[in-house]
């Protein structure tokens, strides 16, 4: 049996937990409405993906369907990353920001509360390619399952690397979106998505390692084959360890830039 004490404590501890959730769902519900159709957004979250995808597919000797597994890693890395480099920016401007930051909740539900609207984004948007391919192309998914985990984990860790990004202390989005570019882009190339992993040469191989993507695609290519580079269970360790590094590092920047 607990005693008194221990029952107070244990009952202030999830009422601050709940405080902390309801809070970080406000933060993301606000950049739901406010951003979610932004044209700077919608450029860089989903026309982007599709023609970058489509300048390097064209001409592949491949069956279109086979193509599907890699738009659907890139639209998660852009869509995911999209929404807090261009709402935290702005919001600066605006200095509602500044409210967020002086609210009673801690930085750790901020930077919850912003990934999560770049998560549910990107999540929603993927599912465009999803369906193009089954229902355009017969495109069959071996395993369901691993693909709704492969695309949650991927999308949530690209998401917080977008609110790392924005943690730079600008009010101008095309900064933040141009220091964001320098990762994307290289991630592109060196994580199996055009290219196997296998046909690059060795340093490539060597830093592909330490690129989210690669795990993300990897699983989401076993998903749709079946086969994988890596263990599947070895794909979401990846992830969750990015994950875990990418909050880590987003919530230091953020006490760091605005104490």
């Amino acid at each position: 049996m607990l005693s008194t004490e221990e029952k107070e404590r244990t009952n202030a501890w999830f009422v601050r937990i709940s405080h902390e959730i309801s809070a970080a769902w406000a933060i993301s519900r606000k950049d739901m409405v406010t951003y979610y159709i932004k044209p700077n957004i919608i450029v860089s979250g989903i026309l982007f993906p599709v023609f970058m995808f489509l300048a390097f597919a064209i001409g592949k000797n491949a069956p279109p369907g086979s193509l599907i597994p890699g738009l659907i890693a890139i639209t998660l890395l852009f869509s995911a990353s999209s929404i807090e480099p261009v709402s935290i920016p702005i919001e600066r401007r605006v200095k509602t920001f500044d409210r967020l930051l002086s609210a009673p909740i801690s930085l750790h539900s901020l930077v919850f509360g912003e990934s999560v609207s770049g998560f549910l984004y990107s999540m929603g948007i993927a599912c465009l390619p999803l369906v193009i391919g089954i229902v355009m192309f017969s495109t069959s998914i071996e395993h369901v399952l691993a693909l709704i985990i492969a695309m949650a984990l991927t999308a949530f860790c690209f998401a917080t690397l977008g609110t790392l990004f924005a943690a730079y202390p600008t009010e101008n989005v095309g900064e933040v979106m141009s220091m964001l570019n320098t990762v994307r882009l290289p991630l592109i190339f060196i994580s199996g998505v055009f290219i196997p992993i296998s046909q690059i040469p060795q340093i490539g191989q060597i830093i592909a390692l330490f690129s989210p993507l690669t795990y993300g695609n990897d699983m989401i290519s076993y998903a749709y084959t079946g086969t994988s580079l890596f263990s599947p269970v070895w794909d979401i360790v990846a992830l969750l360890i990015f994950i875990l590094i990418f909050q880590f590092v987003a919530h230091r920047l953020y006490k760091k830039f605005n104490e």
